[in-house]
C-alpha cells in the first residue's frame, strides 16, 4: 500500500515538474529579448538623431589690430590690412590714406629708404588730424627744419616688431630717447612725458614693422 502510495505521488511530482518546464519554455517564447529590442532602440536613435560637433563662438586672433580707428581703414587694396602687410613701413603708409601727413614729412625728412630697410620696427604712427592739430606756421616750421623733423620721427620709432603685449613699459626709440607705453587691447596710451597719445588701431601689420596709429605727435624728443 505504501509503495503505491509512494508510487502515485512520485508520477504527480514527475507530471507537476514536467508541466512547470513547459509553462516556463512558452513562457521565454513569448517574451521579446531585452537585449535585441536594446540594441534596435539604440540604432534608430543613433539614426534619427545624427551627432554634431558642437561649435564654440570664434575668439579674435591674438595677432589682429585692435581699435576703433581701425574702422576707418580701408577694407580692400593696398591701405588695407591685408595690402599694408606685403610692403616694408614706409610704402605701406603711403598707401594709407589715414597717414598722408605723415608720409610727406617722412619725405620731406628723406627718411622712407630707411624705415624701409629697418629690419624690424615697431612705428607710432600718427594721424593725419594729430597733424592737423598743430598750429599751421609751427607744423610748417617743422616740415622745414630737416634735423628737427627727423628727431622727431625717429622719436616714433622703437627697434623689434612688438606685439601689445611685447610693447608696453618704457621703450627706447631710434633716437634714443624713451615712450612709456600702458594699456591693452581695450584702452592704450603712449607717452614721451610731453605728450600723451591714444592708440587708435594699433598692432597694424607691415612687411618689417609692426604699427600703432595714434592720435597726438609726440614732440617731446631730446
Amino acid at each position: 500500500m505504501k509503495l503505491q502510495t509512494l508510487s502515485r505521488n512520485g508520477g504527480i511530482a514527475a507530471a507537476a515538474i514536467a508541466l512547470s518546464l513547459t509553462l516556463a519554455a512558452c513562457g521565454e517564447d513569448d517574451e521579446p529579448s531585452s537585449g535585441s529590442d536594446s540594441s534596435a532602440s539604440s540604432s534608430e536613435s543613433t539614426e534619427e538623431t545624427p551627432m554634431t560637433e558642437e561649435s564654440t563662438p570664434a575668439e579674435p586672433a591674438a595677432d589682429a589690430p585692435f581699435g576703433d580707428g581701425c574702422a576707418a581703414v580701408p577694407t580692400s587694396g593696398a591701405g588695407s590690412f591685408d595690402g599694408m602687410v606685403k610692403d616694408p613701413v614706409a610704402t605701406a603708409a603711403s598707401n594709407n590714406p589715414l597717414l598722408s601727413t605723415l608720409v610727406t614729412a617722412v619725405g620731406k625728412a628723406g627718411l622712407a629708404g630707411t624705415l624701409n630697410d629697418l629690419p624690424e620696427a615697431t612705428v607710432f604712427a600718427p594721424v593725419n588730424d594729430a597733424f592737423a592739430a598743430i598750429p599751421e606756421d609751427q607744423l610748417n616750421g617743422i616740415l622745414a627744419d630737416k634735423a628737427l623733423l627727423t628727431k622727431i620721427l625717429t622719436h616714433h620709432v622703437v627697434a623689434g616688431k612688438l606685439d601689445p603685449t611685447a610693447v608696453v613699459g618704457e621703450q627706447m626709440t631710434v633716437n634714443k630717447d624713451t615712450l612709456t607705453v600702458e594699456g591693452d587691447e581695450t584702452g592704450m596710451t603712449v607717452t614721451d612725458g610731453v605728450a600723451t597719445a591714444n592708440v587708435i588701431c594699433g598692432n597694424v601689420p607691415t612687411a618689417n614693422a609692426t604699427v600703432y596709429i595714434i592720435d597726438q605727435v609726440m614732440a617731446g624728443a631730446k
